[in-house]
């Protein structure tokens, strides 16, 4: 019976904290100050405005802060208030130190609550059809940018004891057809978990968001066309490759992302959640059901399995 007492305590375990995140009261926004980056359009402009309705202070950090995206947050807000547009671009040090200083001048009350790393870029293509340069941008955005971000704003996150929320992907676990993407967010939650535990001591709650495909929800990921991947490849690939190989890629990739859910509110929902409960998850995999059991497949079989379903799916 004793032996068996470990597992009934695991089994337990999701129910007593369900339990306790109903039984706790939720954050008052009032008075606290929230960051997020990449806010020109997709999930970032969205929470922006939610948390900006909810009463917190938002500095939504925007790529083009004169853009349509910009000008448009702006609107929906109702001017200038508690929500501040900035020019943020995550891989320039010294838009993070601006950042950081209006962020600093403008703390309202209850000071820093929380930090959103949602900024991010995405595209398709074989792992030799990108060039170094291409990889390197996407892990200074993906990758750099938001640890860059975290670093410069942790002091106030632990002297306020607040929450630093990271938007990651299911395909962390699995890639089909976007390696260089899936590259980033592996890495990010490997981040993600080091400073989760790092920051328990200091009150400091770090929580990962994995959506699953919004792609219609966001700008993150445009349909590319066999005529824009193939003026792109070298001439080595070009010899490798034929524009019907290539063809059947995009056609593939494109149908994927047409697929892609258009209510960006449900991972908004996990966003506000990780910022505002009193118990917020470790991770929030927001995702179908068949994105779910294909993580749960690449989770807990043996490589050789999740090989041959991630394969017939390519060829098919």
């Amino acid at each position: 019976m004793w032996a068996a007492a470990p597992l009934l305590l695991l089994l337990l375990l999701p129910l007593l904290a369900r339990l306790r995140r109903r039984g706790a009261a939720r954050l008052e926004p009032a008075g606290r100050a929230v960051l997020i980056t990449g806010c020109d359009s997709g999930f970032g402009h969205l929470l922006a405005l939610r948390l900006h309705r909810l009463g917190f202070t938002v500095f939504a950090g925007c790529l083009c802060p004169g853009g349509d995206g910009a000008r448009r947050l702006q609107r929906e807000a109702g001017g200038a208030g508690r929500l501040r547009v900035l020019r943020l671009d995550v891989t320039r040090a010294r838009d993070v130190r601006a950042a950081k200083e209006l962020v600093l001048s403008h703390l309202p009350q209850r000071g820093f609550w929380g930090l959103v790393n949602n900024a991010g870029i995405s595209t398709f293509g074989e792992t030799g059809w990108l060039p170094m340069e291409t990889y390197e941008k996407f892990a200074d955005v993906n990758l750099l940018g938001s640890i860059r971000t975290t670093l410069a704003f942790l002091p106030l996150l632990r002297k306020y004891k607040g929450r630093i929320v990271f938007m990651s992907s299911i395909i962390a676990y699995f890639t089909l057809g976007n390696g260089i993407y899936s590259m980033t967010k592996a890495a990010i939650e490997k981040f993600c978990d080091a400073l989760r535990l790092e920051m328990k001591k200091f009150g400091v709650q770090v929580c990962i968001i994995q959506p699953g495909n919004y792609a219609r929800s966001t700008k993150i990921q445009p349909p590319l066309s066999a005529e824009e991947i193939w003026s792109e490849l070298s001439e080595e690939e070009k010899a490798v490759y034929n524009k019907e190989y290539v063809q059947e890629r995009a056609n593939f990739f494109n149908s994927i992302l047409s697929e892609g859910s258009a209510n960006g509110n449900e991972v908004v929902d996990a966003m506000v959640d990780a910022l505002t409960s009193p118990a917020p998850k470790a991770r929030y995999m927001v995702a179908k059901l068949k994105e779910k059991a294909l993580v749960f497949v690449c989770a807990l079989f043996p490589t050789a399995v999740m090989d041959s379903v991630l394969s017939y799916a390519l060829s098919k």
